[in-house]
């Protein structure tokens, strides 16, 4: 039984994997998937996006909130992430031997902790002894809820893989919240039985042990991470006023802080159907598979869309610097401020992106890492560290043992200053073009890439149609555009620097090539971690996805 079930598992990998083979053959233009695309607004205000694609008999999905980091309240960062680690808890049918039991011990937990906390911060007077005891009744209570449910851990997860799901995982970043897997097509009721339960009925279980999870999470990937660190400092010092400045992890005193009443108060006010697009991608007929998802994710009840508005970041008009010094690998890194995804110049910036990074043939790899020898990578991309509101245009250089992080900084602005005040080769704009073209096909290669891109532009602009549209765009910018936007956006006052400058008894020796290898991996999963950037536009530089991907959250669907 166990060989043969590990033989379906296998054998619908192989499936999920040969669609991104099978669909290089398929036109991936605007008119072919007009043809096979439907979507439709459910009465509760739900976005449903279908596409028809028959490669294969599995289909993939993905459901995005609109809304990330930049949505948790204030003194409660890091909770947009933490409900995303608890939706794979269950409902109240799923993961519980007895929700109405469980309800009242869960209710129980919460009253203790609001006791236990109420006299944890107390400025003044606080009662040690009381509040001793005060933790301990807390702790008495999880206790107790957690009988109703710990025989039945995971009980999400494992129906999803004992009924064939692969690839099951989520992600928060700064802008949104998604969900996502692949399932066998015969298995769509019950998929969406299961993804439609989790936002009708979620339950905050196990939710302070959970928290843990998250707390020691931060510990490994930023605080005993010089790069983690690095970066959540530089972005505080580039943002002072808008939420970009908070980590999508969450502060420490927060994430020790909140509670699942706040996790639950969440969800109601941005888990609401009108903020939610969900994507299907798949072997099926898009007039059987619509009124299936509208029977079940109709019964998502249907709540007003939050306020959205955000603080707006003034202009910056003197340069920002963060040096830390630390035994480990020296890294620079700088930022520029750049408009939201909807400007004019939005293009444009992708085009510098391409320009600057793309490739061994890109600027900065030849200037830094191949001709001077100075560094062991060297990236400029925009999308630091969203993309749905004014963002950073970045530049990323790892120096090579004898080189300094000073040397980065001068070698790369010597290429901006090229970009500056000379125009770019007719062959570097026309391979921007093409490589636009092709990055978008091999973005849309697989059911997962095209549920994700459809979804995000559907929420960015309204309109899916939008994903060609920025291609359609981009073959319209110029060299002057080029020229301009650079000298519009990479000024010295615009400009925040963040360094790490090697620290130790061995200051100055030569490191190892281990090191050094181990220095650059840890410095791009950093920007991995901080930027978590799915967004509209990394998703036209599939470089840019590997480069600036999710954020320590992914664990809330293991």
């Amino acid at each position: 039984m166990r060989f043969r079930l590990a033989a379906l598992k296998t054998l619908f990998a192989c499936l999920v994997f040969s669609i991104a083979l099978c669909s290089l053959a398929v036109s991936q233009d605007r008119a072919s998937f007009e043809k096979r695309i439907a979507v439709k607004k459910l009465a509760n205000g739900l976005t449903v996006i279908i596409c028809e694609r028959p490669e294969a008999p599995v289909f993939s999905f993905f459901t995005l909130v609109d809304a990330g980091s930049v949505q948790d309240p204030l003194g409660k960062t890091g909770l947009a992430h933490m409900f995303e680690h608890m939706a794979f808890k269950g409902t109240d049918t799923i993961g519980t031997r007895d929700y109405s039991g469980e309800k009242v011990a869960l209710a129980k937990v919460e009253d203790a902790y609001a006791a236990y906390i109420a006299e944890r911060d107390k400025a003044v007077g606080r009662d040690e002894a009381k509040l001793k005891a005060l933790e301990q009744a807390w702790k008495d209570a999880i206790a107790a809820a957690d009988k109703f449910s710990a025989p039945y851990n995971n009980e999400f997860g494992q129906i999803v893989e004992s009924e064939g799901g692969a690839g099951m995982n989520a992600f928060t970043d700064y802008d949104e919240t998604a969900y996502h897997y692949s399932f066998p097509v015969n298995r769509l009721e019950l998929w969406a039985y299961l993804e439609s339960s989790r936002f009708v009925h979620p339950v905050m279980r196990q939710f302070y042990k959970e928290r843990n999870v998250v707390i020691e999470e931060r510990r490994m990937r930023t605080d005993s991470s010089p790069p983690g660190r690095l970066f959540e400092q530089f972005l505080a010092e580039a943002f002072e006023a808008h939420p970009y400045h908070r980590p999508t992890i969450g502060w420490i005193s927060d994430l020790n802080t909140f509670s699942a009443t706040d996790a639950q108060n969440f969800f109601d006010t941005y888990y609401v159907p009108a903020n939610m697009v969900v994507v299907v991608v798949g072997d099926f007929k898009a007039a059987e598979a619509m009124p299936v998802i509208e029977k079940y994710f109709s019964r998502i009840p249907a709540r007003p869309l939050p306020d959205e508005r955000t603080t707006t970041e003034p202009p910056q008009n003197s340069e920002r610097r963060v040096v830390l010094h630390e035994q480990s690998q020296p890294l620079y890194v700088e930022g520029y401020h750049r408009p939201d995804f909807r400007s004019p110049d939005d293009q444009v910036y992708d085009a510098l992106t391409d320009l600057m990074s793309d490739g061994r043939t890109s600027r900065l790899y030849r200037a830094l890492v191949r001709d001077k020898q100075i560094a062991s990578d060297a990236e400029g991309f925009t999308g630091l560290p969203g993309n749905k509101y004014p963002q950073l245009f970045a530049f990323l250089a790892v120096p090579l043992p004898g080189h300094t992080t000073k040397e980065m900084g001068d070698a790369i602005h010597a290429e901006i200053d090229r970009v500056k005040k000379e125009d770019i080769s007719d062959d570097e704009l026309k391979m921007i073009k093409t490589r636009a073209r092709a990055n978008l096909i091999r973005s849309l290669g697989s059911n997962e890439g095209l549920a994700n891109a459809l979804a995000l532009y559907q929420a960015r602009y309204g309109d899916w149609r939008e994903l060609f549209g920025s291609v359609e765009r981009i073959e319209k910018v110029t060299k002057a555009d080029i020229r301009r936007v650079a000298n519009a956006t990479f000024t010295e006052g615009n400009r925040t620097v963040g360094v790490i400058e090697f620290a130790g008894a061995a200051e100055g020796a030569p490191q190892a090539s281990s090191e050094i290898e181990e220095g650059t991996s840890a410095a791009k999963a950093t920007v991995k971690a901080d930027t978590h950037n799915r967004s509209a536009e990394a998703l036209r530089h599939p470089k840019s996805v590997a480069a600036m991907s999710q954020e320590g959250s992914q664990g809330g669907g293991q």
